[in-house]
Formats: C-alpha cells, structure tokens, sequence
C-alpha cells in the first residue's frame, strides 16, 4: 500500500500523561550535563563563555531526547526543523542565565563557583517550564 504524506500514519507519541514524567527526567539529565560542561569549561573560559558553549551543546541533546522519548518522534526527517525551532527555547534558557550571571557578577563579583552554579540552576529552571511550553505547544503540537 503506498501513502502520500498526508496518508502516512502519524507514529504513536507517547499518551500526554506520560510526556511530563518523561521531559523531566530528560530535564534533569540535561541540566547535570550541562552544569558539568559549565564546570569543566569555567575552568578555561569566562563564565559567560562556558555557559554559551555548555548550553548550546546541551540544548541540542536535549532537543533530540525529548523528539524522541517524550513525543515519540524518530527518524531523520524533521530533525533539523524541530532543532530550528528548539533554539527559540535555547534562546531564552541562555538570556536567563547571561542575565543571572550578569547580575552576578554586578552584585557579587567574587561570588564562588557553587554559587554561580546555583543561579544558573534556578535560570535553568525557569527555561525548563518555558521549554516544554514550547515544544508542547508549537514544535510537537498534536503529538
């Protein structure tokens, strides 16, 4: 039998209660390894610069995890658009926490790197409620 894409059957996504369980344990998992990149590069980098690259490399994990696991999505075929549209999150996730590093380093500029990694956490906090907003509503919509 063949089908137009418009016949193709859709995958099976995930039922709604089970992606919220599933997006945080993703969550979590992405925020420990982007904390760690973040630590490991602070070591070498400005704090502004390893956040960049930590959550960029991150983002992009988290992206495909979540396409994957809490919306059911495999194959290749819209990767790239659902990675197009997850950096809007990624976007915001890194105005968050160059905004809390910045305040940071306005209001305490020798402030230790536990306490550096303890506004970035309540940062990624904020991005991870916005994040499933997102690809909930508008980059996995109807799955």
């Amino acid at each position: 039998m063949t089908f137009t894409d418009e016949q193709m059957p859709l995958p099976s996504a995930p039922e709604p209660r089970r992606q919220l369980p599933s997006f945080l344990v993703i969550g979590v998992l992405s925020t420990l390894f982007y904390l760690a990149l973040f630590v490991g590069l602070r070591q070498v980098a400005s704090a502004q610069v390893a956040n960049l690259v930590a959550l960029a490399v991150s983002a992009v994990a988290n992206t495909a995890a979540n396409r994957r696991f809490t919306f059911g999505v495999t194959g290749s075929e819209g990767a790239l658009r659902h990675q197009a549209q997850g950096a809007v999150a990624f976007l915001i996730a890194l105005g968050l926490s160059t905004g809390v590093l910045e305040l940071l380093d306005r209001l305490a500029p020798a402030a230790s790197r536990p306490v550096e990694v303890a506004g970035l956490v309540v940062a990624n906090g904020l991005a991870t409620v916005v994040r499933f907003l997102l690809l909930k509503v508008w980059v996995f919509r109807g799955r």
